[in-house]
């Protein structure tokens, strides 16, 4: 906080979520596409940034990890050496209410439509891939597969106008805060904005899921922990920010998700019923 120029909070900073979230992105159950992308700043030297997009091809994953730590390392410098300051939740609320400081969400829209941060500004690094071409639709085929109905994150894409959309709306010399979800993206995104010019950064450490609601001023229908799960595991309450919030709200909390999973395991029986009912239906009719 003395790089805001603010009295400091009684917290310990650790880049330990930096860490947990690297750790995360190593489990085998999910992968990650790393394309390396030129950076913004103008120099002989070659820079790269990396850009992230999920995937499912095995045979890239060793380079995919080789590819995630060096960007782990570079991330871990930019904090190390503070160039990119580190923030709680509760200091980035601290500062954007006495400081005036300016909140970057680089979230995806799904994401940022159930919870946002009041007076921040909305510029996603990653948002939900559109395209419709055949690659397209079969990583999202494959995605789906493989998890996406459970967890119910789509297919991201990374945005290519990222950077100029920032450049439009901020000048360099701004102090900005630049948050995501987890963590993780925001630490993308910072790389990407120092190395265009963008000096005065603070990230969110653990995002905005680990703040709690007094943290930040929110808008949106949902709290902040709960902007980044859905699919079926957030329908049933499966999920581990739900897990937690059922120990706070007790019984009646956890009822409606018992009565949800009731009511799927109903809704599967009557499927398979009604499909052992149109079959003989179709057999009677082959027979007379």
């Amino acid at each position: 906080m003395e790089a805001l120029g603010l009295p400091l909070l009684n917290t310990t900073l650790s880049i330990s979520p930096l860490q947990q979230a690297v750790t995360k992105l190593k489990n085998p159950t999910f992968k990650l596409k790393l394309e390396l992308k030129p950076c913004y700043r103008r120099s002989h030297s070659h820079r790269w940034t990396v850009r992230m997009q999920a995937d499912d091809g095995e045979d890239e994953s060793v380079k995919q990890m080789k590819e995630m730590a060096a960007a782990r390392k570079r991330w871990e410098s930019l904090i190390r050496e503070e160039k990119v300051k580190v923030l709680t939740p509760k200091e980035a609320g601290y500062a954007i209410q006495l400081s005036n400081k300016t909140l970057l969400d680089v979230r995806p829209s799904t994401e940022h439509k159930k919870a946002w941060v009041k007076g921040s500004t909305w510029i996603p690094i990653f948002d939900v891939d559109d395209r419709l071409d055949v690659g397209a639709v079969s990583k999202k085929i494959t995605n789906f597969v493989m998890g996406g109905w459970w967890s119910g994150i789509p297919m991201f894409a990374y945005d290519n106008r990222f950077m100029s959309k920032v450049e439009e709306k901020f000048p360099k010399d701004i102090d900005l805060i630049v948050a995501c979800q987890k963590g993780l993206r925001s630490l993308a995104a910072c790389e990407q904005l120092y190395n265009a010019g963008y000096k005065n950064l603070f990230w969110v450490q653990g995002g905005l899921e680990a703040a709690e609601e007094e943290d930040l001023g929110r808008e949106g229908p949902q709290p902040f922990k709960f902007a980044g799960i859905g699919g079926v595991s957030e329908f049933l309450g499966w999920t581990d920010q739900q897990r937690v919030a059922a120990a706070k709200e007790g019984w009646g909390y956890r009822l409606v998700f018992s009565a949800r999973l009731v009511g799927l395991i109903l809704f599967a029986d009557g499927l398979f019923l009604g499909a052992q009912q149109v079959g003989h239906f179709l057999q009677d009719l082959r027979f007379q």
